[in-house]
């Protein structure tokens, strides 16, 4: 089990300035979260899409995990970037990267650092699992599963959130589990109800994008919390 109890990581999709990142940065501290995610590198479908900051993003996460006293959480797209990473705590392997078994064994043998491995976009939870046991045979086992939804029928929603791969994980595994409900609807106000039912089932925590205006945010509008939303979903967890 995490040391920390049920695991609240919350940020913006996407770090697109200092006045943002910090305006988010100071919120959460405000209101007792730990751990901020922010994505530098962004891998999107489109070329055309807004593709993070970069390093400069990078160092915007340093300079807030130094002034709110945060752990920062972000994704890790190419190996050859490592050296850019050794300020942050939690290195995310993203849905897209989820079968990038050199990139898994790589950053394993590697570090110690946490690792987080998110689902892959239509991924199976045998093939899931068995890109955690490249970690683990990479030589690193600190690591956790994300479960952020899979490919689905219909419009309705941005992906099929399954959250029944939790409890069969865990019971099966024994690996701690978080769920994403905000790419796991693309919906935010599917966000609170499937956080309630996360905890209900025994996740071991939850990752939530927040943005101070998610009306003008630059990637991932449509399921980003804003302060007053991110704060009604504490109440309604009872955290």
């Amino acid at each position: 089990m995490f040391h920390d109890g049920f695991r609240i990581i919350a940020g913006p999709c996407a770090v697109e300035s200092r006045k943002q990142i910090n305006e988010i940065a100071s919120f959460l501290s405000s209101v007792g979260i730990k751990y901020l995610r922010g994505g530098a590198f962004k891998p999107r479908s489109s070329p055309y899409s807004f593709q993070g900051l970069g390093i400069e993003g990078l160092e915007m996460l340093y300079e807030m995990k130094a002034k709110y006293s945060l752990r920062v959480v972000t994704e890790i797209l190419d190996y050859n970037d490592f050296g850019h990473f050794k300020g942050v705590d939690i290195l995310q392997i993203g849905a897209r990267n989820m079968y990038n078994y050199s990139l898994l064994s790589k950053i394993a043998g590697y570090t110690s650092k946490e690792i987080m491995l998110k689902r892959g976009l239509a991924a199976t939870i045998t093939d899931w699992l068995s890109s955690a046991e490249y970690l683990k045979v990479g030589g690193n086992s600190n690591f956790f599963l994300c479960e952020r939804g899979i490919m689905r029928y219909g419009q309705e929603m941005r992906n099929l959130l399954d959250i029944s791969s939790v409890p069969y994980i865990k019971q099966t595994a024994g690996y701690n589990v978080i769920v994403d409900p905000s790419h796991g609807t693309g919906r935010r106000s599917l966000i609170i109800p499937l956080s309630k039912a996360s905890k209900a089932i025994g996740a071991d925590g939850i990752m939530i994008e927040v943005h101070s205006n998610p009306k003008e945010a630059k990637s991932d509008s449509a399921q980003q919390l804003n302060f007053s939303e991110f704060e009604t979903l504490l109440k309604e967890l009872d955290i």
